[in-house]
């Protein structure tokens, strides 16, 4: 019989396989539906594990995106990690992000949110505003919100205002643009009256110097702006239009506080004793390092004025220290002045006395000569709004300086019915219009619009959500809605002379992408 070996076999050893080996035997396909389904910090980290997975990585985030998600929760650091939460479900790496926010939140308490959660190289703006459009994180829906609008006269930094009006709510939304370069530019200024003259040069090199860092060209895609609520927005505004091509698209809030921040740190000049920034603008430029593919910005107007009455002509003009203007003037082909009380008596017979002058605005058609820095003078002709104040037995009384004796307005009126026709119109252009693939979009709506306007609810943002269902879309209620109508999708701004700042309007941003042809 054969004896048993006197040595025991060993056991065979299996291959151990590390975690980072047995990812690298995923298939690229399958690697990619993975890492396709992780939340923005996630796939950050995972961007960073190897070549391969950029690559992977670089491939998801290959087109543009837009992410926004709208709060109504009163607690802000609730609001804020709801919004973030939502906006960051998905990949995207932030290029630029704007927050809107109501009164009831301090400015600087959301910008240190946002430094806090997204670093200091993203360029951003946050804004008290009068309201927000957007969806809400609880069911996607959309929502209009409109809260009790508070000027710019208050703290712009610290931006802390009693909020009794229930006017909490955050609105986040964040953009991924390859292609573009971001950048937060502000208009500076030494004090509140002097920007206008001082330093409105500087900002409009400063936002073509930039333009030309980064891209072949001095003018940019776009640029959305914010000002201060306590400077007149109209010069600096014609400038911007002046100085900029026609394919430079421009919107923005007239009147607000904010708060921003440049990926520049020679630009944030908070908490600065010598400057004080009186507007931001966010610039977007073509980037010459990246070009896969064409985003472009597209604008539409939805108008919601008709006019009243005949035209008229300002006789003898006074404008005040507080900028203001006192005028009297003559119906058109009638010699008799008028002064303000026969003025709005004979307006109010025209309306029936369905309104008072609060509601009313005089558009008047202004010639001027305008240049910025070396440009020659041209002569513009333009469509400005004032709003009316009141009227005695000496002058009319409306907002803001500018008019000269021998211009010619019209009384202007808000009228639902317009404003409903004129969103209507809108909705049928957008649907005809091939704006290639929209990934997203901003609505800067006239805070006397809304539910209270027009008698129902999300009026405002339907052109938009009937032609993009699903599209993400941020927008605000804000008093001065800013749309450069020579690039207008729809022009039913004036045809004989431009309207750049606008009344009881919305303005549609919409941003289109167009893929690079790929060279076979």
């Amino acid at each position: 019989m054969d004896e048993a070996p006197s040595w025991t076999p060993k056991p065979k050893q299996l291959k151990t396989t590390t975690s980072g080996e047995m990812f690298s035997l995923l298939n690229d396909d399958l690697l990619h539906n993975i890492l396709a389904r992780l939340p923005a910090p996630s796939f950050a980290a995972a961007a960073c594990v190897s070549k391969s997975w950029c690559h992977v990585c670089t491939l998801i985030l290959s087109r543009p995106k837009l992410a926004s998600a709208l709060s109504l929760n009163p607690n802000l650091q609730v609001a804020w990690e709801e919004v973030t939460q939502k906006v960051l479900a998905e990949p995207i790496r932030p290029h630029f992000i704007i927050a809107n926010v109501g009164s009831g939140a301090r400015l600087i308490a959301v910008h240190n949110l946002i430094l806090e959660k997204f670093g200091s190289g993203v360029p951003f703006v946050v804004s008290v505003v009068g309201g927000v459009l957007g969806r809400d994180v609880a069911n996607c829906e959309i929502k209009e919100v409109q809260w009790d609008y508070v000027s710019g006269d208050v703290s712009q930094e610290e931006g802390d205002v009693p909020a009794e009006d229930g006017s909490y709510g955050v609105l986040l939304t964040v953009g991924f643009v390859p292609g573009l370069t971001v950048e937060a530019i502000p208009l500076l200024s030494t004090s509140a009256y002097e920007h206008q003259n001082v330093f409105m040069d500087a900002f409009l090199a400063d936002i073509k110097d930039y333009t030309a860092s980064v891209s072949d060209c001095r003018a940019p895609v776009g640029i959305i702006m914010f000002g201060d609520g306590c400077n007149n927005m109209r010069p600096v505004v014609d400038a911007l239009d002046y100085a900029m091509p026609k394919e430079t698209i421009i919107v923005g809030d007239e009147k607000g506080r904010f708060l921003y921040k440049s990926e520049n740190e020679s630009r944030n000049i908070y908490g600065s004793a010598k400057f004080i920034s009186v507007a931001v603008a966010l610039v977007f430029a073509r980037d010459k390092e990246n070009s896969c593919g064409d985003i472009q910005f597209h604008i539409a107007l939805s108008e919601g004025v008709s006019t009243v009455g005949p035209k008229h002509k300002a006789v003898s003009v006074r404008a005040t220290a507080s900028d203001s203007t006192w005028l009297t003037a003559r119906r058109e082909g009638n010699r008799e002045i008028l002064d303000g009380q026969r003025i709005l008596d004979d307006i109010n017979d025209e309306l029936q006395d369905h309104t008072d002058s609060s509601d009313l605005y005089i558009g008047v058609k202004k010639r001027r000569s305008i240049s910025t820095g070396s440009k020659k003078r041209r002569l513009v002709t333009s469509l400005d709004f004032h709003g009316v104040t009141g009227g005695d037995e000496e002058y009319l009384y409306v907002n803001d300086v500018g008019i000269k004796t021998g211009d010619y307005f019209h009384f202007y009126r808000p009228d639902p019915q317009t404003a409903l026709s004129s969103s209507a119109d809108l909705s049928v252009s957008l649907k005809n219009v091939n704006l290639g693939e929209v990934f997203g979009g901003f609505i800067f709506a006239c805070c006397g619009r809304g539910e209270s306007f027009f008698g129902r609810v999300n009026v405002d943002s339907s052109p938009f959500v009937e032609n993009f269902p699903g599209v993400p879309l941020g927008g605000v209620f804000c008093e001065g809605e800013i749309g450069r109508d020579s690039s207008m999708l729809t022009k039913e701004a004036q045809k004989d002379c431009k309207c750049n700042l606008h009344v009881y309007s919305t303005i549609y941003l919409v941003l289109s992408y167009t893929p690079a042809v790929l060279d076979h």
